[in-house]
């Protein structure tokens, strides 16, 4: 019965990893006819890079004598280079067309390659600026997106607030744009993937949790203005407790 049922099992994984595969290579697909659309330099700069490196590979066969070594090794290496190229213009298009667009920064946040924590708008304001939180091995990153003259207020004080609890861990702080000192939305990634490793895994565990003690505690506190009268007899109630 157990034999039964672990083949079963296995028939439907497979099934399942054949249904993934399928639906990958179909979302390839539309990825590669709408950059065709709009990118007209794509096709022959693939063709270029595949046709390229096949007869550099055929005239080492021929000077080496290995052309039936060289000729597969050629097509196999301008195969992988056309895909290259495919990947970088589809991404280069994407992060043009989401440029300046509310949440494009926490998209190429929570889009990061490797093992980092993203918290969206742990801060914002009404005009939809936002300031994110990512935790990795370089310590604490905020990346604010938005007005610069809204966004700078926003990134103090929220660097101030949670200063308290990292202690001497690195927080590192940018703005996306394309003015100076600020980082382009294409960059961002890259940016953030060469930052020091200042770290341990077990540390950004840590402050995880102290982070996330501290977003609770805050999420505790009424929004908005406290009414009058209200700061004063949560005082005296905290002295009465003491007392």
């Amino acid at each position: 019965m157990a034999g039964k049922q672990d083949k079963a099992a296995a028939k439907e994984a497979a099934k399942a990893r054949r249904a993934a595969s399928r639906e990958r290579r179909k979302q390839i697909f539309e990825a590669f006819k709408m950059q065709r659309r709009e990118d007209k330099a794509l096709i022959p700069m693939m063709l270029g890079a595949l046709l390229g490196v096949t007869a550099i590979a055929v005239v080492l066969g021929i000077v080496f004598n290995a052309v039936w070594m060289f000729v597969p090794l050629g097509v196999a290496i301008g195969a992988l280079l056309a895909v290259i190229i495919f990947g970088r213009r589809v991404q280069s298009n994407v992060f043009r067309k989401a440029d300046g667009q509310p949440g494009a920064g926490a998209w190429a946040l929570e889009n990061l390659r490797g093992r980092w924590r993203v918290t969206p708008a742990v801060a914002g304001t009404t005009q939809l600026d936002a300031v994110h939180r990512v935790l990795g091995r370089p310590g604490v990153v905020l990346v604010a997106e938005g007005a610069p003259q809204r966004v700078k207020p926003l990134l103090a004080q929220e660097k101030k607030r949670i200063s308290r609890v990292v202690g001497e861990t690195p927080i590192y702080d940018f703005i996306i744009g394309t003015e100076e000192g600020q980082v382009p939305l294409k960059k961002l990634q890259s940016k953030l993937m060469k930052l020091p490793r200042n770290i341990t895994a077990a540390q950004v565990d840590t402050l995880e949790t102290r982070l996330a003690a501290l977003a609770s505690r805050g999420a505790a506190l009424p929004k908005g203005p406290m009414p009058a009268g209200a700061k004063m007899r949560n005082v005296q109630r905290a002295m009465r407790r003491r007392g």
